[in-house]
């Protein structure tokens, strides 16, 4: 697969899931655009990808639960593209305990925020620049905590009405942006191996039937419906569970 010549923006890039995804763009070919919280984390994972592959990366800082922020960084990622090919939302702050009383009201707030309007605010920022491009993508990585009755997470209930949030945006989303062309995409996938791009395993990591779900999977899977002709339209991805 070949992605040079694609801008691509992805959020919460500054461990984890993002990382790696930014990581694998960049020795694809793109040139990646990636956010984290923390403007020294988004540095570091652009920094990482250009030693890597040699592939043009930024890293700036966003706070996706904060609508100026967001604003922001919608702004600063205009004044250094005139498009984005594809749009990750990957950042969500996670919180966890099955108990409604657990966690403090600000952080409820937050991780509804972050996972949920932050999505809808930064997709909603970057359309006019997702618009532009010829083929446009928007992945969501929701989890298999948004899918409906699965009730198998010890997640806190307010990552529940995030995650469900985020899947209801996506559907829709999918759905209003059809006619134009531009493919959304939502993930769903239960705990996995979170494993490191640059790390030693990476080529090596087992992935039979009876191995938990990796990165490595996950992440064939954005690559894989991104590759796609345009003519294939692959609204999600479910994952069956162990």
């Amino acid at each position: 697969m070949d992605l040079t010549g694609r801008t691509m923006v992805i959020t919460g890039a500054g461990r984890g899931t993002g990382r790696a995804l930014a990581i694998r763009a960049g020795r694809l070919g793109a040139r990646v655009l990636v956010s984290a919280r923390g403007p020294e984390a988004a540095r570091r994972t652009a920094e990482e990808i250009t030693a890597d592959s040699g592939a043009e990366a930024e890293g700036l800082a966003c706070d996706i639960s904060d609508p100026a922020a967001v604003r922001e960084f919608a702004a600063e990622v205009a004044a250094r593209t005139d498009r984005v090919d594809v749009l990750v939302n990957n950042g969500a702050r996670y919180l966890h305990g099955a108990d409604l009383l657990g966690g403090d009201d600000e952080a409820i707030v937050d991780t509804i925020a972050s996972g949920a309007t932050g999505t809808v605010l930064i997709t909603r920022h970057l359309l006019p620049l997702l618009r532009a491009s010829t083929a446009a993508d928007v992945v969501n990585l929701v989890s298999s905590v948004g899918e409906l009755r699965n009730h198998r997470s010890a997640s806190h209930p307010a990552y529940y009405a995030a995650k469900a949030a985020q899947s209801g945006f996506s559907d829709v989303l999918s759905a209003r942006l059809r006619p134009e062309g531009i493919r959304v995409i939502a993930l769903y996938p239960p705990d996995f191996d979170d494993a490191d791009p640059l790390g030693p395993d990476w080529d090596t990591a087992s992935r039979t039937a009876d191995d938990v779900l990796t990165a490595q999977s996950v992440t064939d899977c954005v690559l894989f419906a991104i590759g796609q002709p345009r003519d294939c339209f692959i609204r999600s991805f479910y994952f069956e569970q162990r």
